[in-house]
């Protein structure tokens, strides 16, 4: 085994990876705990908790001097929280310890999703255009107001939790992660792969634009770790 470890194979017991994950549809945080099966094989489990953002979406600025924003036309925020297994396999060792591994990744296993409203804080004005009143509505309770008050910025990420949808699927993903971490004993590297989701019902993100089911990206992770 220490000859292996000498010659550029990954040799460990199990490890421990920490990343950030940015997507063509988003962001998120990961963790993965990799278990050896073979000099050139590792066994997986993996956790990821993203937001998945829908390319429709714009931003506008209010200009006020409190930087207020919000997303044109936005109905829900959607996150993910997803737990898969997987193999790890070696496609080329470090050769030496300041070498690159390069691994083949595939995973399987479930998501679910979370599709949490969107709010705005809206502000109504009286005959005069003057404020009159504020408050907080999504974007349909908007189009059913025949006020039509107007918007003041995006209410953020702690409203809407109490009105939270549950939306379970499957996920599944291919990469290849390339490890330049000095030693055996820590990771450091970069992944780069694709993902594909299937939730069993249809995830609302953006006003007029249609629901879907399904959804690819592509992806890359930061990853920081450690392996004994």
């Amino acid at each position: 085994m220490v000859k292996m470890e000498e010659e550029g194979e990954l040799i460990f017991n199990k490890q421990n990876i920490f990343g950030i994950k940015l997507a063509t549809d988003g962001y998120g945080i990961f963790f993965e705990k990799g278990y050896f099966k073979t000099p050139r094989k590792a066994n997986l489990l993996q956790f990821e908790l993203n937001e998945k953002k829908s390319p429709k979406e714009y931003r506008l600025s209010s200009g006020d001097l409190f930087g207020t924003s919000e997303i044109l036309y936005k109905l829900n925020n959607f996150y993910q929280f997803k737990v898969s297994v997987g193999q790890q396999r070696l496609i080329g060792g470090k050769g030496n310890k300041n070498g690159v591994a390069v691994t083949a990744l595939y995973t399987g296993g479930i998501s679910l999703g979370l599709q949490k409203p969107y709010y705005y804080n809206v502000v109504y004005t009286d005959v005069n255009g003057y404020d009159s009143a504020s408050g907080q509505m999504t974007f349909n309770q908007w189009l059913a107001d025949s006020t039509k008050p107007d918007f003041a910025g995006a209410s953020g990420f702690t409203t809407g939790w109490g009105h939270v949808s549950i939306k379970p699927g499957l996920a599944a993903k291919a990469a290849l992660r390339f490890d330049y971490g000095r030693f055996n004993t820590t990771v450091t590297a970069i992944e780069a792969g694709v993902n594909a989701e299937y939730y069993f019902s249809k995830i609302a993100q953006v006003y007029n634009v249609p629901y879907k089911n399904f959804f690819f990206n592509s992806y890359v992770t930061i990853m920081f770790g450690s392996r004994k």
